[in-house]
């Protein structure tokens, strides 16, 4: 890994999550727990849920650290950051992942939940500052993406946190979203 791409690596990380904290800051338990839908998440579910893909992600880099790398395949997952960066955010089409990432109520203190994840982020924001693997070379592959080297899967780790802080946006955006009581009080 190259010095720039550690560096938008870390800052994409960072950045993806201050924006997850900044959106949850100062919800009640009601509006946690609002699902606009009987079939959509609540802004609980989606934390629980980037929280369990983020720490599968990272032990399974780890994992594949501890295989010889594979240059051969690099031309397979070569040019693929961008699509992350710009595709995996974007909410026009729903994904359905996969059965073990689903929320199931693991966490269910909201202070729990928000400490699982952010001391998976400090995982993946500490193995991605120091790391000296060959992050390039060493590959497995996304259901919907293909082929991804260990790089591209941290830069997704942080645009998959993304995706899902704006999923909490239109939660909150949903008409039958709870007031705050202090909301109410300042009306």
């Amino acid at each position: 890994m190259e010095a720039t791409e550690r560096e938008l690596l870390v800052e994409q990380l960072a950045q993806s999550r201050e924006r997850l904290v900044l959106t949850v800051e100062g919800l009640s338990e009601e509006q946690r727990s609002f699902r606009p839908a009987q079939d959509r998440w609540s802004i609980a579910d989606c934390i629980e849920h980037i929280t369990v893909a983020e720490s599968v992600v990272l032990g399974k880099i780890q994992q594949v650290l501890q295989s010889p790398p594979e240059p051969e395949r690099r031309e397979e997952a070569r040019g693929k950051e961008q699509i992350i960066l710009e595709k995996v955010p974007a909410r026009e089409q729903r994904v359905q992942g996969p059965p073990a990432f689903m929320p199931q109520g693991r966490w269910p203190d909201f202070e729990e939940l928000v400490r699982q994840f952010e001391a998976a982020r400090e995982r993946s924001v500490r193995f991605s500052a120091v790391t000296q693997a060959d992050l390039r070379n060493h590959f497995f592959p996304h259901p919907l993406l293909g082929l991804l080297d260990s790089y591209q899967w941290l830069l997704l780790v942080s645009a998959h946190c993304e995706r899902h802080v704006r999923q909490m946006e239109e939660v909150k955006a949903d008409p039958g979203f709870p007031i705050h009581r202090a909301e109410q009080a300042g009306a």
